[in-house]
């Protein structure tokens, strides 16, 4: 079984309809029938939420948690091994702490992570990244 982890771009691209849902959805749907798990981080979840938010209000948050609440992705806590894993990406790259802790969960399960975030472009020889399209 192939591992993966979304990062916000990821989950945010197929709820938009944006370049790249048509990849994540075909992830989703082989995470339906066992070929691969999808992880999230609950750091990125909540990054999400709160783009949602500024974006769109409480309501369409609440609807986008529900959404991905219903998907095959298993959302993982932020323990404390995963923080300070994260923390070593971050003392290493210019990168955003929340993408930290996707490289960081990519890590410790053994996953590719999955963007289209050009900032993941810094770590590329450290981590697997399967790009999304962009436009």
């Amino acid at each position: 079984m192939r591992n993966y982890v979304l990062d916000s771009y990821a989950v945010l691209a197929y709820f938009q309809d944006e370049p790249g849902a048509e990849e994540v959805e075909k992830l989703l749907s082989e995470a339906t029938s066992g070929e691969t798990a999808l992880f999230l981080s609950a750091v990125n979840l909540g990054e999400m939420a709160y783009i949602t938010q500024r974006k769109a209000g409480t309501e369409k948050r609440d609807l986008l948690l529900a959404a991905i609440e219903a998907l095959p992705i298993q959302v993982v806590s932020a323990d404390r091994t995963l923080a300070l894993q994260a923390a070593e990406f971050k003392a290493g790259y210019p990168i955003a702490f929340a993408d930290c802790f996707a490289l960081a969960l990519a890590r410790t399960v053994g996953a590719t992570v999955v963007t289209g975030d050009p900032e993941f472009k810094k770590v590329e020889a450290s981590v697997s990244i399967s790009w999304l399209p962009t436009d």
